[in-house]
């Protein structure tokens, strides 16, 4: 498999208004994390948008990138911290 994929076969991708969901279930306390933006025209490959996992909101889906990810579509890239909790809030 190419470097990024998971098992899944595709990247796990987020909105800014989800990405807290994935961050706080793998991720809760971790304060080394950064998030990437992109640009979804420069993608170069599929993104189909699908579920999540049973215990997020049943109408979300999520985008799923079933290829690589070229670094000339991150457009941004920035820290990522959790509260003084150690949980991640949705972004805007």
């Amino acid at each position: 498999m190419p470097d990024g994929f998971t098992a899944d076969g595709f990247i796990h991708l987020s909105t800014p208004t989800q990405v807290h969901l994935p961050a706080n279930r793998l991720f809760a306390g971790r304060t080394d994390l950064v998030l990437l933006s992109l640009d979804p025209a420069a993608l170069g490959s599929p993104v189909k948008w699908e579920p999540g996992v049973p215990t997020d909101p049943a109408s979300m889906l999520f985008p799923h990138l079933y290829g690589p990810l070229p670094v000339t579509a991150v457009t941004s890239v920035e820290d990522y911290r959790p509260g003084a909790d150690g949980t991640f809030a949705a972004r805007h």
